[in-house]
């Protein structure tokens, strides 16, 4: 109950309320009116309770010297200002610190709905086979080594291992391949993946927590756990503040024996301008960031992005576009050129919902090419498919599946098809009856932005590394298009995260980029994680604490001059404060000084920390 009316009247509502009622008390104060009841009150209640429950809860909770906080110093100045009936200093100090709680309250939250939409993608039930009946169950009651029937386009209920049918399965939230992958009989599946087109029964391997999934939603709760909160500054400083504060303050007492020289000395004592110093330099970053289309979800992270020395990228949809495009067709047969190749194979896979197929489709209408009629059309999942057009039956598909069509693959081909794999290319290969006619290869296209970004990087002492889910034969065609000599391909999330905490074990400072669901165990292990927020998936952006709207990579030097610029404004202001500080004391203990000219002048402080914080905001980076 306590804890709700404090919440409540730590809140920007209430607190807004508070700063009125500081303003009309200030007003009359110096008009020289005066009501029955002083409306600094109001101020002093609204904003002095939830100081004081902070500092109590402090005094109870933490350990140590962490027992002793700003929030300690300025309730002491406030109780102080009470007792000598000056109110409005009392509900002044109290106002600012309530305004420095809520502004770093906002720059330091967590969104938490990235960790609930990885929760949802949880199968809830599953199809299993028992005396050659089907019937669905709830998930968490499937047993080890049940049996499962998997239709085309439904989630895998469990990780397991394929018994029987051929397919392609969708791992991309386990892997962040951007291509389905070709599974057979023996051949492991992963709970949460989505299997596209053949029908296939699996057995049961790993249940409930020990699922791959529930690894994943595991290791971002764990990571999200390692990560602490921004220390405070002005509580690091007031271990010291606090004693001396008032030591100063009595020692003011006793040789001038003016009560109203302590109380002063407190009240300029306060560290509220310390306490806006970061928050303040920290909002106007993140706004200048916000206007480049840059989402910063953390203070911390801004300080951390000029650390950086080491970025790890994902490949897909990162450091590539993540839309698979026709890059060749490449005819074997001298009586076909390469314009009846594609008209043929469009029209052949234009029934097919492979994302293979559809890419040549796509592609086909491109070029204005009319796709033709399509009779007897057979698709096998993960080996291609057969249709008929113009009379002749044509295959297409891999080369599993034409030499079971009996056409032959010459060596001569056999080098052609493993130079085309070597870049990074998926191939489909298209054959009659008789022969092999041709094959079209596709693949992902890398950023526009993407080679020049990592010699910039390199350029400025960063290191990059490419951590993906993809086969080696890809990740090391793309590395080597963008300059990345350390790669590490066919990562599962786990190991992504592994290789993060390698890295930080050789105290290096990790930024990981990355886009997909499988990204959000290591983007939460990184010490600064940025998502492609344009494109990415909803759970990855959550997970990091910067996102790329415009999904330009070419911002991370941006965001690591803004950090810089953040951080210097910090310790500038900070050093303001406390010169401003310093100053107001010997003011104070001079008599120049009351407690509500030293509120005044301690407002002026904090209003300049505010000021020199917001010329952050309009301060050009590129």
């Amino acid at each position: 109950m306590i804890k709700k009316i404090n919440d409540f009247l730590a809140g920007i509502p209430m607190t807004i309320v508070g700063g009125i009622f500081l303003v009309i008390s200030l007003v009359l104060s110096l008009t020289g009116n005066k009501l029955p009841i002083d409306p600094a009150w109001v101020s002093v209640f609204i904003c002095g309770i939830p100081l004081l429950y902070l500092s109590i809860w402090r005094i109870i909770y933490n350990h140590g010297i962490s027992k002793i906080s700003s929030a300690l110093l300025i309730s002491i100045a406030m109780i102080a200002a009470i007792a000598i009936g000056d109110l409005f200093a009392a509900g002044e100090v109290a106002f600012i610190m309530a305004i420095g709680a809520i502004l770093e309250e906002k720059t330091t939250e967590r969104a938490k709905k990235g960790l609930k939409k990885l929760i949802s993608l949880t199968p809830q039930q599953g199809r299993k086979i028992s005396n050659g009946k089907e019937e669905m169950i709830a998930a968490e009651d499937i047993k080890m080594n049940d049996i499962l029937r998997v239709l085309p386009g439904e989630s895998i209920p469990v990780d397991g291992d394929i018994m029987d049918g051929v397919t392609s399965v969708d791992q991309s939230i386990m892997t962040g391949e951007s291509l389905p992958v070709d599974k057979t009989v023996g051949d492991s599946v992963f709970c949460g993946t989505i299997n596209r087109f053949g029908t296939i029964d699996i057995r049961a391997s790993k249940l409930g927590e020990d699922s791959s999934l529930q690894k994943l939603i595991r290791m971002v709760e764990e990571a999200e756990n390692k990560k602490a909160p921004m220390a405070r500054i002005a509580d690091k400083a007031a271990s010291w503040l606090v004693p001396v504060a008032l030591l100063i303050a009595i020692i003011a007492f006793i040789v001038t024996k003016d009560i109203v020289r302590a109380v002063t000395v407190l009240v300029v004592f306060c560290p509220c301008a310390l306490v806006l110093a970061t928050p303040t330099a920290i909002m106007a970053a993140i706004g200048q960031a916000t206007k480049h289309g840059v989402i910063i979800k953390s203070g911390e992270a801004l300080e951390r992005m000029g650390k950086v020395d080491t970025i790890a990228f994902d490949k897909t949809g990162t450091l590539t576009n993540g839309n698979l495009v026709v890059k060749d067709i490449y005819p074997f047969d001298n009586d076909i050129d390469k314009t009846l190749l594609l008209h043929l194979t469009a029209s052949a896979e234009s029934y097919s919902e492979h994302p293979l197929a559809k890419a040549i489709t796509v592609y086909a209408k491109e070029q204005n090419i009319e796709l033709l009629k399509v009779e007897d059309f057979h698709m096998l999942p993960g080996k291609g498919i057969s249709a008929v057009i113009r009379d002749k039956k044509l295959f297409c598909g891999n080369t599993v599946y034409l030499k079971e069509q009996g056409i032959e693959i010459e060596s001569i081909v056999e080098q052609i098809l493993e130079k085309f794999r070597n870049e990074g290319k998926a191939v489909i290969l298209v054959a009659d009856t008789e022969k092999l006619l041709g094959a079209v290869t596709l693949s992902d296209t890398l950023r526009d932005t993407s080679a020049n970004m990592i010699e910039r990087l390199r350029k400025i002492g960063t290191h990059a590394v490419l951590l993906t889910g993809d086969h080696k034969q890809t990740a090391e065609y793309f590395a080597k298009q963008v300059g990345i000599t350390d790669v590490h391909a066919g990562l599962l999330p786990e190991q992504k995260v592994s290789e993060i905490v390698a890295l930080q074990e050789e105290r290096k400072t990790v930024c990981m980029i990355g886009d997909g669901v499988n990204d959000a165990p290591a983007l939460k292990t990184a010490d600064v994680s940025v998502a492609m927020g344009a494109m990415g998936s909803d759970i990855a952006v959550e997970a990091a604490v910067i996102a790329l709207m415009s999904d330009d990579i070419a911002k991370i030097p941006y965001l690591k001059r803004l950090s810089n610029a953040c951080v210097k404004t910090i310790k500038f202001s900070i050093s303001l404060s406390l010169f401003i500080n310093f100053v107001a004391i010997t003011l104070s203990l001079l008599g120049l000084l009351t407690p509500t000219t030293g509120a005044l002048v301690h407002n002026c402080g904090s209003c300049l920390v505010v000021l020199i914080a917001a010329l952050l905001y309009d301060r050009k980076f590129e």
